[in-house]
């Protein structure tokens, strides 16, 4: 069943493109708008897995004040899609707790990537989901270096390249290298395609 993606942007034409996107990747768009107030409305009137939340919108309440707002009631995650990337800005989104954060200009890779990562680990907050080694192992029938896993791990809680160098205290370069050696072993070519592995584990 596909997931059910409500999209809050305030530029109508990226709006379009973003459901465009989306629907060809399999998404279904349950609702878009581009007013903070209408977005209230909308999030107690439909059926929602994730939201992709721009951060200046039009209306009284803002993407930030909204991500606020489904942390506490609604509780399905969310990502930021944004021009904005400022330290202000990010100190502001990093206390909502997002799920993703995405820069415009955007890829297909990178929605199709931030929502995967983000259905991925909220569904393994609420089932303590993400496999053990041991069983990792098992189901893929791969061996895995502690270093390789506990980067996989991180990818999945949506770590940077600098973020996983500075929690493993090892170098960016090195991220790089366990990366490309733990792709190899998945067999798989992206962030995107090492979740659905794990997905389609359960």
């Amino acid at each position: 069943m596909s997931a059910k993606i409500f999209i809050v942007e305030d530029e109508a034409i990226i709006a379009a493109e973003i459901q465009s996107i989306l629907e060809k990747l399999g998404y279904e768009i349950v609702a878009k708008t581009r007013n903070g107030d209408k977005a209230l409305d909308l999030l107690a009137s439909k059926t929602i897995d994730l939201a992709l939340l721009d951060i200046t919108i039009k209306g009284s309440l803002n993407g930030i004040d909204l991500a606020k707002i489904i942390r506490e009631k609604y509780k399905f995650p969310y990502v930021f899609l944004t021009s904005h990337s400022d330290i202000a800005t990010l100190n502001k989104v990093k206390e909502t707790l997002p799920y993703g954060y995405i820069v415009k200009p955007f890829t297909e890779s990178d929605l199709r990537s931030a929502i995967e990562i983000a259905l991925f680990k909220f569904e393994s907050e609420n089932q303590d989901a993400f496999p053990s080694k041991e069983k990792l192992e098992t189901k893929l029938k791969i061996e895995l270096t502690q270093r390789e896993y506990e980067l996989y791990l991180h990818l999945f809680e949506g770590k940077t390249y600098k973020e996983m160098a500075a929690t493993c205290f090892i170098s960016v370069n090195t991220v790089k290298f366990y990366l490309k050696s733990l792709f190899e072993k998945l067999q798989v070519n992206s962030r995107h395609q090492a979740a659905n592995l794990i997905v389609s584990m359960k």
